[in-house]
């Protein structure tokens, strides 16, 4: 039933709804919020609440659940690394928060490792910073990261994700360099969510900030985190969507970042679950699906299947390599014809495979997906 009301809702307003084997992803809708979120949701829409209460409270929780000295609950992690930035730059002068995006005299630089550039470092820059990659090709080494740190340095942004990456400085590395020069490191953890150790090790690694995105461990799509020091996580929320009204009393470059009271609540409560959950049982019910889904491409000539085991926001993927000339077709192909299909099915791809993350499916939608790939491949 719930099911059928959702497809009335998206044909009444024109969309196509769409089975989600790609990951919880922003393009997508993000996740879905579990029975106790939804619980939670509807109690706080009894009452109004002052905001900014309600995002200290919030602040201190999340921050005694991830060890970290504090914690600000964001409209995503773009939002979050933004905010983080404009910290960085302004700390808590009323007059520096005031100017921001103008950084003239300011601290205006966000350096970045050649190697972790990325198609999200926009957001550290949209205060007002510019953005210094240092290295090149070969990678980045200590001197040069040394070297580009100097008194324009607003903080250092490093991409979690392509931490290790061959050619880049390790987090430990950066941290004391950068912290030997009085800069602060922003550390992009966005879907850096498992396994649980990693989740919360970025607060005690030394780190100055660290952001997450909600969606990545159960929460709301429009939801993050920044966690870190105490003095520059107040800085951040001093900038956020009610510094208007209740710190500085002027102009504040936060107030875009505006928050619903319930995604706040449903962003806490994610937190919560996600320490609580059993990951052990979560991985299992994903790997049974992937096994359902490789049974149905047995034997399909051209097709190889691999259950890839990563860290991070989707620990179990399914690759479906395609070789075009055997299977008659290519991966990018049935890539097309699944998301062009009815219904549509997204999934992720590479140039010869299609990568399949029954996570997000519903019970029912994970034969829809195994029949659909099998239809196209055989």
């Amino acid at each position: 039933m719930e099911s059928a009301t959702a497809t009335t809702i998206y044909e009444q307003i024109g969309v196509k709804p769409v089975i989600n084997a790609r990951g919880f992803n922003t393009v997508v809708g993000g996740n879905t919020p579990t029975p106790r979120m939804k619980a939670a949701m509807e109690q706080v829409e009894r009452y109004y609440v002052d905001m900014n209460e309600l995002l200290e409270r919030t602040g201190e929780i999340a921050a005694r659940l991830m060890g970290a000295e504090a914690a600000y609950i964001t409209p995503g992690c773009a939002a979050a690394l933004a905010l983080g930035t404009a910290a960085c730059i302004a700390g808590d002068d009323l007059d520096k928060i005031s100017r921001l995006p103008d950084t003239t005299g300011l601290k205006n630089e966000t350096v970045i490792q050649k190697g972790h550039v990325y198609q999200y470092d926009r957001a550290a820059c949209i205060v007002g910073t510019r953005l210094i990659e240092v290295g090149d090709a070969n990678g980045t080494t200590a001197e040069q990261l040394d070297a580009a740190l100097g008194p324009r340095t607003a903080n250092v942004l490093f991409a979690a994700h392509l931490d290790r990456v061959p050619g880049t400085l390790p987090l430990e590395r950066v941290l004391e360099i950068a912290h030997g020069k009085g800069v602060p490191v922003l550390v992009d953890a966005a879907a850096q969510v498992f396994p649980l150790e990693r989740f919360t090790g970025f607060a005690r690694s030394g780190a100055d900030l660290v952001a997450y995105s909600t969606k990545y461990f159960g929460g709301p799509n429009s939801a993050g985190l920044l966690v870190g020091r105490k003095e520059l996580v107040r800085a951040a929320a001093m900038q956020g969507f009610i510094g208007f009204e209740t710190v500085s009393q002027r102009k504040a470059f936060g107030r875009p970042f505006k928050m619903d009271r319930q995604e706040i609540v449903c962003a806490l409560v994610a937190i919560q679950e996600w320490l609580e959950m059993d990951h052990d049982r979560r991985l299992a019910e994903v790997e049974r699906r992937i096994a359902h889904i490789t049974r149905a491409l047995e034997g399909l000539p051209g097709v190889a299947t691999e259950l890839l085991r990563r860290a991070g926001a989707s620990p179990r993927v399914l690759r479906v390599s395609v070789d075009p000339g055997a299977a008659h077709r290519s991966a990018g192909e049935v890539f097309d014809e699944l998301r062009n299909g009815s219904p549509s099915i997204w999934v992720n791809r590479e140039p010869d495979a299609l990568l399949v993350n029954p996570e997000p499916l519903k019970p029912n939608e994970v034969d829809v997906v195994a029949s659909r790939l099998r239809a196209l491949l055989a």
